[in-house]
C-alpha cells in the first residue's frame, strides 16, 4: 500500500483547516457588511448558505487537527482580521465585487484541493473523499458567484489577481507555520 508522508498529511490539514477558517471570515465580514451598511437580503441569504458548507468543512479540519495532534497555522489571528476586512470590503464595493470575492478565491481552492487529492494514498481515504466532497461544494460556490454577478471584466481583473495572490500567499504560509 503506498502512503504519503506524515508531514504532508499535517500540511494538508493545517492549510485546510485555516483556509476553511478564512473562508467563513470572509463571509462574516460580508454579513457584516449586509447587516449594517449595504441592504441586500437575496445576497445574504445566498452568503448564509454557502457559510454552512464552510462550517462544515471548517469543522471536520478541526476535528482533525486535535485528533492527528497538529499545530494549526500561527497565522490564524492575521488571516480571520484578513478574511473579514476582505469580505467586508468587497461587499461595500458592490454585488459583483463581492461575488468575484467568492468565485476568486473558490477558484484558487479548487486547483489547491485538486493537487491534494492527486497526492493522497489509500492509507488517507476518508480524508480524500472529505476533500473530494468539500472541493465539489467549492466549486458550486464558484459557480452561484458567477450567477449572482461575478465578473472579471475592467477593474474587476485586478481586483481578481490581488484575491488570487493573497490566497496563494496565505497557502504557502499556512502549510509551513
Amino acid at each position: 500500500m503506498k502512503k504519503i508522508n506524515k508531514k504532508k498529511i499535517e500540511e494538508f490539514i493545517r492549510v485546510d483547516h485555516a483556509g476553511e477558517r478564512g473562508a467563513i471570515k470572509i463571509y462574516e465580514g460580508q454579513l457584516l457588511a449586509l447587516n449594517t451598511i449595504v441592504k441586500n437580503d437575496e445576497l445574504k441569504k445566498k452568503i448564509e448558505e454557502m457559510q454552512i458548507h464552510e462550517k462544515e468543512h471548517s469543522d471536520y479540519f478541526e476535528k482533525e487537527i486535535k485528533k492527528r495532534d497538529i499545530k494549526p497555522t500561527k497565522f490564524l489571528p492575521l488571516w480571520d482580521l484578513l478574511g473579514i476586512g476582505l469580505g467586508f470590503g468587497s461587499t461595500l464595493m458592490g454585488k459583483k465585487a463581492a461575488m468575484l470575492c467568492t468565485a476568486s478565491v473558490e477558484e484558487v481552492i479548487d486547483k489547491h484541493y485538486q493537487n491534494q487529492i492527486n497526492q493522497l494514498k489509500d492509507d488517507e481515504k476518508e480524508l480524500k473523499s472529505k476533500i473530494i466532497k468539500f472541493r465539489e461544494d467549492e466549486i458550486h460556490h464558484k459557480d452561484i458567484a458567477y450567477e449572482e454577478g461575478a465578473t472579471k471584466d475592467g477593474i474587476y481583473s485586478i481586483m481578481d489577481k490581488i484575491i488570487k495572490t493573497g490566497s496563494k500567499i496565505a497557502i504557502s504560509i499556512s502549510e509551513k507555520i
